[in-house]
Formats: structure tokens, C-alpha cells, sequence
């Protein structure tokens, strides 16, 4: 910040003060007496204003590729995702976006199956001493996807309820557990159970930059025999995944991140010779991979 000069009067800078005294000994003064406020000294910076019950956050980002439990859905390509959080106490709200790549449907002149991806997501999460509990849901919708009977997709949006908890388990170090549950997950595969167990170290600050670890592990099971065609390629009716990385946060808004992503499915290179294999084909990769993101959040 830069102050520009200024010539000074100074019987009227003084007269000045002594009202300002004045004024401030009046101010301090009612409200040491009953204890409701702590002495405040003309070098003191303004006191900060209460914070609203009512919070809303915007974030913007880009991804070298968007992994969603263990599973690519941008064909290992970058894309660029986007939201919107609001916050009244317990109760939260919010909605995401991501561009998705679910490759081509050949039986509709090559058109792309989804091109986005859009979560609508709310719940509550009150705290209980030292524990954090989350109820809500989630759901996934697709705009403009192709699915239906003439797809080889069928109906891609489909809905998850939510239930976590989770604590600090040491100073700066949140240990947590979380459970989706799906009567009908994305592609008409059933019921579908998901469990995440997490864990964060906020590790000591390098000059501006603050940095997070965090590492979480995923667990799937399906019942439907669609399941098992669709998501797991027969490989069995479950399945696990796991990542683990480093968020360097600075600057307050701004955070980078950089993980690591796997899963335990395997991979089949046998179809398309490779190219359209499970796993390791030209969409859905499910492999090891390693993704950064930046992002901004105001």
C-alpha cells in the first residue's frame, strides 16, 4: 500500500486527538466495567466483524484428469470442474460440475455418451463433542447423456445416501469414516454399497504455504449381475481403491494438489488388442495414475 504526502495543521490535528481520546475513553470505558469487552488501544487493528451463520463459497479448478473412486471418468484427459457451497450452521448445500469423457456410442452415429457430469448434494453435520457426524446425499446427473434402450448405457444419474463421522484424533490430524449407500447405481447396476475410511496431518507451515497429507481408502460391493458386467468387468463383486497425496495451500484461496490413485481391480488388454481393454482401454482407466489439480476458492 502506498501513501501519498500531506501537510499537516497542527492545532487541528491536536484538538483532534484530544476528541478522539475523549471519545475512545467513553467508548472502552462502559464496556470494561461490566467485562463484555477486553481494552482496545488506538494501535489496534479494527476488530473483525461476527461471522454470518449463512456461508457461500465458489470453486474453480483444473484437473490432469478427474478420478472418481479409483475409476477415470476424463479418459486420463485434463478437464475443468467448478462449484458452489452454501452453509447455515449445521445444515450445508451445495452443487459440482466436471467434464466427463464415457467414450462413443456406436449405435448413435459416434455421439459422445456424456460430456458432464453435475452433483447436487445436501445434508446436516452437527457436532457432538468431539465428534463430526455427516447426513446427507448426493446426486449424480449426466445432462445430454445418451442412455436409454438403444444404448449399450442405460440410465446414468442415480442417487446416494450419505452417512460419516469423523474426529481429531491428535492436534491437525482428522481421522474419518464415511458410507454411501445407492438403490440403483449409475447405469441401472443395482444396489450398491460404498465405504471410505480417511485420514488428514495438516504438517507445519513453509513460510506462506500450509500442507495437508491425506490419504483414503475405498470400498465397493454391488448385487446385481449388471454390476459385475459393468463396473468390475466380472473381476468379482467388490472391489478396493485408495489414494494418498500432499494440497499445498497458499494465499488463502488458492490450494494445489498432487495424488496418487489405485485400485485392485484387473486389468483386461484382451479386448481391442489393448486399445478398448478394461481398465487400461481408451476410457475408465482404473490403474495406477498419478493426478494435480489446482484450485481457487472464494
Amino acid at each position: 500500500m502506498r501513501f501519498g504526502g500531506a501537510c499537516w495543521n497542527w492545532k487541528k490535528f491536536g484538538a483532534g486527538l484530544v476528541m478522539l481520546a475523549i471519545g475512545g475513553a467513553l467508548a472502552i470505558g462502559p464496556a470494561v466495567a461490566d467485562g463484555s469487552a477486553k481494552p482496545r488501544s488506538l494501535k489496534d487493528a479494527p476488530a473483525e466483524a461476527p461471522k454470518s451463520d449463512l456461508q457461500i463459497s465458489y470453486n474453480f479448478a483444473l484437473t490432469t484428469e478427474y478420478v472418481f473412486r479409483g475409476f477415470s471418468q476424463s479418459a486420463e484427459d485434463p478437464t475443468v470442474q467448478a462449484g458452489a457451497d452454501l452453509t447455515y450452521k449445521w445444515f450445508y448445500a451445495g452443487i459440482w460440475s466436471s467434464g466427463i469423457d464415457f467414450g462413443r456410442d456406436p449405435t448413435i452415429t459416434g455421439n459422445d455418451f456424456a460430456h458432464i457430469e453435475v452433483d447436487l448434494y445436501a445434508g446436516f453435520k452437527p457436532v457432538i463433542g468431539k465428534l463430526t457426524f455427516d447426513f446427507g446425499g448426493i446426486y449424480y446427473a449426466y445432462p445430454g447423456a445418451r442412455d436409454g434402450a438403444l444404448s449399450i448405457y442405460r440410465e446414468l444419474d442415480y442417487f446416494e445416501f450419505k452417512a460419516g463421522v469423523s474426529v481429531e484424533a491428535w492436534k491437525d490430524a482428522t481421522v474419518g469414516v464415511t458410507v454411501f449407500y445407492s438403490p440403483e447405481y449409475t447405469n441401472e447396476t443395482g444396489k450398491v454399497w460404498t465405504v471410505e475410511g480417511a485420514f488428514a496431518q495438516v504438517l507445519p507451515k513453509i513460510r506462506d504455504i500450509v500442507p495437508t497429507f491425506s490419504a483414503l481408502v475405498g470400498y465397493q460391493k454391488g448385487e446385481d449381475l449388471r454390476y459385475l458386467a459393468n463396473v468390475t468387468n466380472n473381476n468379482g463383486d467388490d472391489y478396493f481403491y485408495w489414494n494418498a497425496g500432499v494440497a499445498l495451500a497458499f494465499h488463502e484461496r488458492f490450494s494445489v494438489d498432487f495424488r496418487y490413485w489405485d485400485t485392485n481391480v484387473k486389468s483386461d488388454n484382451a479386448a481391442g488388442g489393448g486399445i478398448n481393454g478394461f481398465c487400461t482401454g481408451r476410457i475408465f482407466q482404473c490403474d495406477e495414475r498419478f493426478v494435480a489439480t489446482a484450485k481457487v476458492t472464494y
